[in-house]
């Protein structure tokens, strides 16, 4: 007989039924109660290893992102391009290290670097800069600088007997497989400062980097009505814009920067726009909206790999994130070297071209003197105004002698002792020895020198200071500086000045690449 069977089929009484049905419901309880905690543990074990990995994805990507993005825009002058692993390295580093990489020109405590514009692939004259900018970074006294450059400006080749508007010369380093060199040489010798970096921005990534960071601040200061805006296929459109507060899209902003025929600056105006807006999307680019929004992010990495070179290494980026939170980006020193005031460092005149006569920008004087001034000083304006204050405190008495064999040359000189550098006393005087010399001479007649006038002089010409007292004319009464002018001059000063009309007219936004003239 199965006694389990028996046992099973024996009454139970009511407490005995009791106490097995608690106990039974305790541990159903029990079971349960660790089934579910179980379960809780293994989903949240789960869950945080999929925020784990998909951590780790995003982390992979984007460091993958950097990495081919960092290949794409950065051109290394070594030739060498690390891998993925060393660039994550580097960036790795770069985070967990308190010591920031040094960047080129800390040491001198001055940054600088060229900001080109192009047009782009699809567009006529694809890489003409339109757009040259210098940034510079005062390191000591935290503060930024914005140096523009006109694109008409007409500069040497380096290397070459060449002459061409310096927005070709990006082009003619591209056609002459030398990419950013001969554009870096020419802003280097023009304003005598080195370019630590470069960074080169088309068209079509300038509105799309402002789109992804969600536009950009702008104050408009007067209203804008353009019917002659280039559009596409050498087309025109209307562009307009009311005075106020915007905020622009990228293609909005786009033709903000470009707009001309409505700016009563042309050219020059156009440049001061784009320090505004190259000043608000530093602002927004910086912000916490950008670098820590991931698609933003995915984007702006996108865009940046399709349209822009630069020679920016990966390691240093984080140490110009660094210097943009120590800067003062509220107050940046703004300059535009233009040709359209009394007191503006350049002049307009034109040159005969296969296409033409075409309209050019020259230094007002006979060199970049004035233009190496302002860069060098970008930080201290007052120093110019200093030594322009003192200029006409000295009232210098100036008397010219031509003996160049150029006639004409003696009213350009003046005129530009006159108007331009406002000296006040400068007389035209005759060469009793009727010479013909070669070399300019600056000759001191007075004792204390009118040190401010006289160096004013040797640099803008330029001239040297005389030693041959044998080629000095006869002493004239008032006179404190005798300048004799050489042939060494007649070169220099052979263009002749046309209207700044003349060079807005004569602009076409959509030229081709412009002639190279070889120095006769």
């Amino acid at each position: 007989m199965d006694i389990r069977k028996k046992t099973q089929n024996q009454p139970k009484n009511r407490e005995t039924e009791k106490k097995i049905f608690f106990r039974d419901a305790y541990f159903y309880g029990a079971s349960k109660k660790k089934i579910r905690e179980k379960s809780l543990k293994k989903f949240f074990g789960i869950f945080f290893l999929c925020l784990f990995l998909a951590g780790l994805a995003t982390g992979i990507y984007f460091g993958w992102k950097i990495h081919s993005v960092s290949r794409s825009i950065t051109i290394r002058q070594d030739g060498n391009n690390p891998s993925l692993i060393q660039d994550m390295g580097m960036l790795v580093s770069s985070m967990i290290s308190k010591d920031r990489k040094k960047l080129f020109g800390e040491n001198e405590s001055r940054v600088n670097i060229l900001f080109l514009g192009a047009t782009g692939k699809g567009n006529p004259g694809q890489n003409l800069t339109d757009t040259i900018m210098i940034m510079s970074i005062d390191i000591k006294n935290k503060k930024i600088g914005l140096l523009s450059l006109p694109r008409d400006l007409y500069t040497n080749i380096p290397g070459t007997r060449y002459f061409t508007k310096i927005n070709s010369i990006y082009q003619y380093g591209i056609t002459n497989d030398q990419a950013i060199e001969p554009i870096k040489k020419t802003v280097e010798n023009i304003t005598d400062i080195k370019i630590h970096y470069f960074i080169v921005v088309d068209y079509s990534g300038f509105k799309k980097i402002i789109d992804n960071i969600g536009g950009v601040n702008v104050m408009v200061e007067r209203d804008i009505y353009d019917p002659r805006y280039p559009g596409p296929n050498y087309s025109y459109e209307t562009f307009e814009l009311k005075k106020g507060f915007h905020l622009l899209d990228g293609a909005t902003a786009l033709k903000y920067v470009r707009e001309r025929h409505n700016d009563p600056e042309g050219d020059f105006g156009r440049a001061k726009r784009q320090q505004q807006i190259i000043q608000a999307t530093k602002n927004r680019m910086f912000s916490l909206k950008t670098f820590f929004n991931v698609f933003t992010l995915n984007n702006l990495l996108t865009t940046l790999g399709d349209s822009v070179k630069t020679d920016i290494r990966l390691e240093e980026i984080e140490s110009f994130i660094a210097l943009s939170k120590e800067v003062d980006t509220q107050n940046i020193v703004n300059s535009v070297v233009d040709a359209w005031k009394k007191d503006s460092l350049l002049k307009v005149s034109h040159i005969a071209t296969s296409q033409g006569q075409a309209f050019i920008l020259i230094p007002r004087v006979g060199n970049y003197s004035e233009i190496r001034d302002l860069a060098k000083n970008l930080f201290n304006l007052d120093a110019i105004r200093h030594r322009q204050a003192e200029i006409q405190k000295e009232e210098a008495g100036i008397l010219i002698i031509n003996r160049s064999g150029d006639n004409n040359l003696t009213y350009k000189i003046k005129r530009l002792f006159e108007d331009k550098l406002e000296m006040k006393n400068v007389r035209i005087g005759y060469d009793t020895q009727q010479m013909i010399q070669e070399k300019s001479y600056v000759f001191p007649e007075t004792s204390p020198e009118k040190l401010f006038t006289l160096d004013e002089i040797l640099k803008k010409l330029p001239a040297s200071i005389g030693q041959e007292k044998d080629i000095l004319p006869e002493k004239i009464s008032d006179t404190d500086i005798i300048v004799t002018l050489g042939s060494d001059l007649e070169k220099i000063y052979s263009f002749e000045e046309d209207s700044i009309d003349d060079l807005n007219s004569s602009a076409n936004d959509n030229q081709k690449y412009f002639d190279i003239i070889e120095e006769k």
